[in-house]
């Protein structure tokens, strides 16, 4: 039976997650912290001595199925009925339905673009107008901008982030600097949108309103961003790229591949249109398969016929199936394959399991115990500034998922700040200068799991040229400690 003495849910308010966060004043700040070092050590191991493979393919996904049960033992212990656990996971898993039938798209997307010879398209036209020395900080202004006019780094990604991993790949940059430059563009713009729901959802938790919330947020945003440009500009100038002759040779190879014609990119277009009308981005990607998949009848017949006996069949598998079109270069055989929807499960399983420990965690009241301790560490503003961030980046490690990470240190840090005499203001930005952009610097958090999947490049290729994503939360910090711009509420001073 369940003790209410023991466990209690507080209400929140959030469209993007269920209202009740778990506390168990039972539980001890050990017992919290178990699930999560033992996690840690076994993913640690799996990493660096068994190459990603301990447990087979699917690994990552069955230590962190190890960590669930581990805190369900620890909640057994506690007394916490199976019930609530349970309830838990499965609100965890409802909260990630959408996402999943996202990433299921982008895998389409993917395919489709393709074989219509969208992505080619990108790729030549883009081959032509972004040259080398300018290529990575262009790169996070065109995302950036993307992100400010859609308000999801999730939609940049799969729409302009997949076409400049492709094109800087042509042209021989790293693609863990393409994709931490793209990275870096789309969390700025996702923050600073404010079509964002995260950028909504932070206001909402502090108790301020949004555009005070964006302004107030600029403060250490902008210079975060500035100095994001300035280092991808000098990388610029370090890297060896592939010259004039080899890009003159991937043009023809593209060129006598598929059909190129600008009419292709009606299909980007269409989808970054339908998304800044506000439609919901499972009918605006859909959208975009469809479209492509007509595009693909229309231009690209001989491409379609070399991939299968069936014009039709060759759409089907680039929907749902691996999909390699092969031309006379090797580089860009590696760049035009795809693995459509099938592409996406070992991203699917993972996002399933994180949110199964995640919603473990919670149900047995773990996640609030570990962000009340860390508030008890809090005795100066710069304390207080620095639990917030440890609880946000702890909370994407162990629960996996940014909008918990807002929303939990939200919740438990909102009165701390009035405490301190800090304007709501304050919370809101550093929730997001720490829960929003780090959430991608984890593989297994819904946000890494996408972002590597879609632009197909692992978390650890892209984590140190995600520059304005882990440099973000320090940057909030420095701010805290220099006391520059820190805003009181009326008639209070710092403490």
């Amino acid at each position: 039976m369940e003790d209410e003495k023991n466990i209690s849910e507080i209400d929140i308010s959030s469209k993007v997650t269920h209202n009740k966060i778990i506390d168990n004043k039972e539980l001890n700040i050990w017992e919290a912290l178990t699930p999560v070092l033992i996690l840690m050590a076994l993913l640690a191991y799996n990493i660096f001595y068994k190459e990603g493979e301990w447990l087979g393919e699917y690994s990552n996904q069955f230590i962190l199925l190890i960590g669930g049960g581990i805190a369900a033992i620890v909640g057994f212990l506690n007394k916490v009925p199976l019930n609530i656990m349970l309830t838990e996971i499965w609100e965890n898993w409802k909260s990630v339905f959408v996402p999943i039938m996202i990433l299921f798209l982008v895998g389409a997307l993917a395919g489709t673009w393709l074989v219509s010879g969208v992505i080619p398209a990108m790729v030549y036209y883009g081959l032509q107008l972004l040259s080398p020395s300018i290529f990575l900080p262009a790169s996070v202004v065109i995302a950036a901008v993307i992100s400010i006019a859609t308000g999801s780094s999730w939609t940049t990604s799969a729409t302009v982030g997949i076409a400049l991993v492709g094109i800087g790949t042509a042209l021989g940059i790293p693609t863990g600097m393409i994709a931490g430059a793209v990275i870096s563009g789309a969390y700025f713009g996702d923050k600073m949108s404010p079509l964002s729901d995260t950028t909504n959802l932070a206001p909402a938790m502090a108790g301020t309103d949004l555009f005070t919330h964006i302004k107030y947020m600029s403060i250490t945003t902008v210079p975060t961003i500035l100095i994001t440009l300035i280092v991808f500009g000098i990388l610029s100038t370090t890297i060896e790229t592939n010259g004039n002759a080899n890009v003159s040779n991937l043009l023809d190879t593209i060129k006598s591949t598929f059909h190129i014609t600008p009419y292709l990119f009606i299909v980007p277009l269409t989808v970054i249109a339908l998304i800044l009308l506000k439609t919901k981005p499972l009918i605006a990607l859909s959208a975009g398969v469809l479209l492509a998949a007509v595009f693909a009848f229309i231009f690209q017949s001989d491409v379609l016929s070399s991939l299968s006996e069936s014009n039709f069949q060759s759409i089907i598998n680039a929907v749902f199936v691996d999909t390699e079109i092969v031309t006379t270069n090797e580089k860009l055989n590696e760049l035009f394959s795809s693995g459509g929807m099938e592409g996406m499960l070992w991203t699917i399983f993972l996002i399933i399991c994180a949110m199964v420990f995640g919603g473990v965690m919670d149900g047995i009241g773990a996640l609030a115990r570990i962000t009340k301790a860390l508030l008890s560490l809090a005795s100066s503003v710069f304390g207080l500034f620095s639990a917030t961030v440890v609880s946000c980046l702890g909370l994407n490690i162990v629960a996996s998922d940014q909008y918990l990470a807002i929303v939990i240190p939200g919740k438990m840090f909102k009165k701390a700040y009035e405490d301190k005499g800090l304007a709501p203001e304050n919370l809101s930005r550093t929730l997001e200068d720490s829960g929003t952009v780090t959430s991608v610097l984890i593989p297994w958090n819904t946000c890494g799991a996408y972002q590597s999947s879609v632009l197909g490049v692992g978390v650890g290729e892209y984590f140190i040229y995600a520059i304005f994503n882990w440099l973000s939360p320090f940057m909030t910090l420095i701010f805290a400690a220099l006391n520059i711009k820190i805003r009181m509420l009326a008639g209070k001073e710092i403490k």
